[in-house]
């Protein structure tokens, strides 16, 4: 049998090699996919890229500047407008949901210090190996899938923590009311602090209005922050425009691959390191409503006297960081500060020892044998 002796394996018309081969018999692929499927499973450092996971609103709309539409994904604006923003089922094929922006409140005229963007906030230890601020930064390549009824030119960057290394990008809605596959590969950056722990390692940020105070030329990194390119549309300007986003991957390497699907308990997992809550209402701004095994927490009360008693709730993740936690009770519409109910009254109540595994809530007022019941969220957003 032959052997074939060479050192690299290369198409005619691609700009690098796909296999390199090393003299000692190793060897160094760039592999799009594996019969189609992933890679690895870490290959995207975007989580909730496909906007599946909403556990805070079940896929209701939002008006709220620095509110959670789905997971992961934050919605900033000030200025005169105002963005609706949603989970939606309109996706392209391959797809079950995008992320819905609509402008409900149109600013046609942007102030200096006007924006209208979302973001998505990577966490350091997710993007360390990236070697960003290092002369081994690697090249990262940004792919999504967009929709809009507005078409131009759109912008975004990424930036770093501290917001002052940022690189603005550009990307085209061509037809209107169209889904369209759009890949941006961005050098790494060489400079700057980036950190590498459980803060923000990286931004990612996509633009739909932007003041002049955070505009700047494409293409390149610069110390400021940027939040998109000048030049860049704004959708914000248009009543009842419509911005859909899904398939959003960022990668290290300078070609997109396909969108890495991971399970949906995965995506939940990853999720729920940031936000998690052990009830399944949908309103944000309401008391989850009791039913025994629907997502309150019991725990039994015998023979108490004044004696304080506690029980410890595990997550099912660990979290980023100690976690800002809200407890609620089932007689009143809000969180309540320092109540559970017990037996048909409020108890007074305290939330103590909390932490990144587990929180601890208990009651200071148990005088009867007795279940006390109550719910939980625990927010550690970057």
């Amino acid at each position: 049998m032959s052997t074939l002796r060479t050192t690299n394996l290369q198409h005619a018309s691609a700009a690098s090699p796909a296999i390199v081969l090393a003299s000692d018999g190793t060897a160094t692929a760039q592999l799009s996919s594996l019969n189609g499927g992933a890679l690895s499973g870490a290959r995207n450092r975007i989580i909730n890229g496909d906007m599946r996971i909403d556990q805070r609103n079940a896929g209701a709309s939002i008006i709220i500047n620095g509110g959670y539409p789905v997971d992961r994904w934050v919605n900033y604006y000030t200025g005169g407008g105002a963005i609706t923003s949603q989970r939606s089922t309109t996706a392209p094929s391959g797809f079950t949901n995008s992320l819905q922006l609509t402008a409900s409140t149109v600013d046609s005229s942007l102030a200096a210090g006007d924006y209208y963007f979302l973001r998505q906030n990577i966490e350091g230890f997710n993007s360390a190996d990236l070697g960003y601020g290092t002369a081994d930064a690697k090249t990262v390549t940004l792919s999504f899938w967009v929709r809009s009824s507005v078409t131009g030119v759109y912008g975004g960057a990424l930036g770093n923590s501290a917001e002052n290394r940022s690189y603005a990008f550009t990307f085209t809605v061509s037809a209107a009311n169209t889904w369209e596959y759009k890949t941006i590969a961005i050098p790494g950056d060489t400079t700057g602090t980036w950190v590498t722990d459980n803060g923000v390692g990286l931004r990612v940020n996509f633009s739909l209005g932007m003041g002049s105070n955070f505009l700047g030329t494409a293409g390149s990194w610069t110390g400021s922050l940027l939040l998109s390119a000048t030049g860049a549309t704004n959708w914000i300007s248009t009543s009842g425009a419509t911005f859909y986003i899904t398939g959003v991957q960022l990668e290290a390497g300078s070609a997109a691959t396909p969108f890495e699907r991971r399970s949906y308990g995965q995506e939940l997992a990853l999720c729920q390191r940031y936000f998690l809550k052990s009830f399944r209402d949908t309103n944000p701004a309401s008391n989850p409503t009791y039913d025994s095994g629907y997502g309150y927490v019991e725990f039994i009360v015998g023979n108490a006297t004044t004696n304080a008693l506690y029980t410890t709730v595990f997550f099912p993740v660990e979290m980023r960081s100690l976690p800002t936690v809200t407890i609620y009770d089932n007689t009143s519409p809000n969180p309540l500060s320092g109540k559970l109910y017990k037996g048909g009254s409020n108890k007074t109540a305290a939330t103590g020892g909390a932490n990144t595994r587990s929180v601890q809530v208990g009651t200071s007022d148990a005088t009867s044998s007795n279940e006390i019941f109550f719910a939980y969220k625990a927010d550690s957003e970057l």
